[in-house]
């Protein structure tokens, strides 16, 4: 079965994600989950992220902005991550 896009996205920051030993997981979306929420979220050196993975010309939506503005807010790291920066997300969290 051939990856999407957005899923080869993920993978490349989950590996980036194990490589520095940071806590994550993936959320449930709909049904008894909250709706907008980033696609991975997780904890690393006592910070708390949220990381919504896009890719070609996808964009967030609203809600999916919201949250991410939510998380900047009260002082979590939120990332928009697609092809172009994917393989920085180790980078962002660690500096």
């Amino acid at each position: 079965m051939a990856m999407t896009p957005e899923s080869k996205v993920k993978k490349v920051v989950t590996q980036q994600l194990k490589d520095i030993g940071a806590y994550y997981f993936y959320p449930m979306s709909g049904g008894f989950g909250r709706s907008g929420v980033p696609d991975i979220i997780g904890c690393y050196r006592g910070k708390f992220f949220g990381i919504e993975c896009k890719a070609g010309s996808n964009k967030p939506t609203p809600l999916q902005l919201k949250n991410l503005e939510q998380i900047a807010l009260t002082g979590g790291i939120a990332l928009l991550v697609n092809e172009e920066n994917m393989k920085q997300v180790g980078e962002l969290l660690t500096t």
